[in-house]
């Protein structure tokens, strides 16, 4: 019997991508499945940014970059942050990665020692709780609820840190609810964590897929004493649709940047050379606003259809997602009933018979630490998107 180590014994796969190379399986067997389970925008990544990557390719630049990132790419993220969050940084306080799921991850080992405590707001992404424990800490999951629209308060917050806790995690614009905090709460827990010397990360993400007019802010522009507390993550893959590039970044103080880079050149050493270069072209070319805009409209059209359509649902309520291209449904009135099988008795319960039965991929939602609900993912096109929530609603009648 092979001896695994005790940290990788403390984590599980990722259950969002097991469902959807479940999906993939069956539709590679010819089953006509439906994903409303991707994590990833449906679109092709901008063509500007992907003659950039050609361009690079043909020029020669395929070696090895500093481990941290290129300057070039350095300052395009500096410019960024100046422009979108009014937020200053130089190149030391910088560093590019593997995408943001990687510079997570640099953050954890970095900051997480054996016994930490890191709070982690549910509904949470199923990656946070796991790199808690990877790094040896205890993630402590606060829930939070649809009525105050899956927001953490400072007086929640307040209540649960103790000699141990050592960071709080945000997401906002959230996957997978969508919810986005305003400056006035981001201020309130700002105060909570500079009194409690608490660390910040940030995950940013999906920061340009935002609807309704709402505004986005970093915790990190609140003021030089957060900033100098706070680790912001952002990435290309959500907004540029280039998840495949594997381009994230992080900001923050100095010291933890380079011990950052230290564990990154000895690990993967520098994201990929052409990707880099392919990057600095999303982040400054002109073209970036206009292809931003139109894939944010087709989000926010599938939103609102989904919106629509829900409403009409008599068993199901939500939160109408402000951001990201979620939305977290509650279906918990389903529980007990059943069809040709066994009671329903949870999300993944649920989730696979709606694979199953109807062809149909959701992803359950225990993975983000709720178990009344499902994520559903408008990262497809409208007509699939119809298609799927007919086949919900004809199988979720049968259920009673």
């Amino acid at each position: 019997m092979i001896k695994f180590s005790e940290r990788i014994c403390r984590i599980g796969p990722s259950p969002t991508l097991a469902i959807t190379a479940k999906a993939k399986e069956m539709q590679a067997q010819g089953v006509k499945v439906i994903s409303l389970a991707a994590g990833e925008p449906d679109f092709d990544t901008p063509q500007y940014i992907k003659d950039a990557a050609v361009k690079a390719l043909k020029d020669g630049f395929t070696k090895y970059t500093p481990a941290s990132g290129t300057g070039e790419l350095k300052e395009a993220i500096i410019e960024k942050f100046k422009k979108d969050n009014k937020i200053e940084y130089n190149a030391k306080e910088i560093i590019v990665s593997c995408g943001a799921k990687h510079a997570l991850f640099n953050i954890m080992q970095v900051l997480c020692d054996q016994g930490d405590e890191v709070i982690i707001p549910a509904p949470y992404w199923v990656t946070y709780p796991e790199q808690v424990k990877l790094a040896g800490g205890n993630p402590v999951i606060l829930p939070t609820l649809e009525e105050r629209k899956f927001k953490l308060s400072a007086n929640l917050l307040q209540r649960v840190i103790n000699e141990h806790t050592r960071i709080l995690i945000l997401n906002s614009p959230s996957n997978p609810t969508g919810t986005v905090y305003t400056q006035e709460e981001l201020e309130e827990l700002k105060e909570v964590c500079l009194e409690n010397k608490l660390w910040v990360i940030t995950d940013e993400i999906y920061e340009k897929i935002i609807y309704d007019g709402v505004k986005h802010c970093s915790i990190a522009s609140l003021g030089k004493d957060i900033k100098d507390k706070t680790l912001v993550v952002n990435g290309l893959s959500k907004t540029y649709a280039m998840t495949g590039w594997r381009i994230g970044y992080a900001a923050g103080p100095r010291e933890i940047i380079q011990a950052m880079s230290n564990l990154q050149s000895q690990s993967t050493s520098n994201p990929t050379s052409f990707a880099q270069k392919a990057a600095v072209t999303a982040l400054t070319g002109s073209q970036g606003e206009k292809a931003i805009a139109e894939m944010r409209d087709n989000f926010r059209q599938r939103r609102d259809f989904l919106v629509k359509e829900l409403n009409k649902w008599k068993k199901v309520h939500f939160l109408v997602p402000q951001g990201s291209f979620y939305l977290f449904l509650d279906i918990s009135e389903y529980f007990g009933t059943s069809y040709q099988g066994p009671a329903i008795n949870s999300s993944a319960h649920l989730s696979q018979d709606l694979l199953e039965k109807a062809q149909v991929a959701v992803i359950p939602g225990s993975a983000f630490g709720d178990d009344q609900y499902i994520r559903i993912s408008f990262a497809n096109s409208l007509e699939n998107i119809k298609e799927a929530l007919e086949r919900m609603k004809k199988f979720l009648r049968l259920l009673g």
